[in-house]
């Protein structure tokens, strides 16, 4: 990661916050899917949440020196990098408290769809979640009735939608 406004000086040509997705080993198991590295940029919003979790991180594990992003902070040993298994259990205690399932995966696809309905092109859509065919990113979009209604209705006033 790289959350500095500008990288260079670490010998990253990428300007801008941002995180670089890449296929590796890692000491928990976890890995990102894709065959091939892209970068995805950082809002202030993920960069404010990830200073906040740092703060917390800090305070309930220490100094752990571990580069891993998600680590134990509530179960022995604190610190350490989050397994599937603890990870798992996190989001099956957190979908017990918002009584619906609650899975990693649905942050893509809600990133994805928000992206789409803030007017963000396919393509670009598409290249953030790393995807080599459209057709892998139209599964992740989901119209809601108000968006079909929007949009038959611009079409009727003969506006462009969006």
């Amino acid at each position: 990661m790289h959350l500095l406004p500008d990288s260079r000086e670490l010998g990253c040509t990428v300007v801008g916050a941002h995180v670089h997705v890449r296929h590796r080993a890692n000491p928990n198991g976890a890995l990102a899917k894709s065959r091939f590295p892209r970068t995805v940029p950082a809002s202030d919003a993920v960069l404010a949440a990830y200073a906040g979790y740092q703060h917390e991180r800090a305070a309930l594990a220490g100094e752990d020196g571990t580069e891993m992003v998600m680590v134990n902070l509530y179960h022995q040993p604190l610190g350490a990098p989050m397994t599937y298994r603890a990870a798992k259990g996190w989001f099956e205690r957190l979908a017990a408290g918002c009584g619906f399932p609650v899975r990693p995966h649905m942050l893509r696809h809600t990133a994805a769809t928000n992206w789409v309905r803030a007017g963000i092109d396919l393509d670009v859509v598409q290249a953030l979640l790393g995807h080599a065919s459209l057709a892998s990113t139209t599964v992740y979009l989901h119209a809601r009735d108000e968006d079909k209604r929007r949009a038959v209705e611009a079409v009727a006033a003969g506006k462009r939608y969006r």
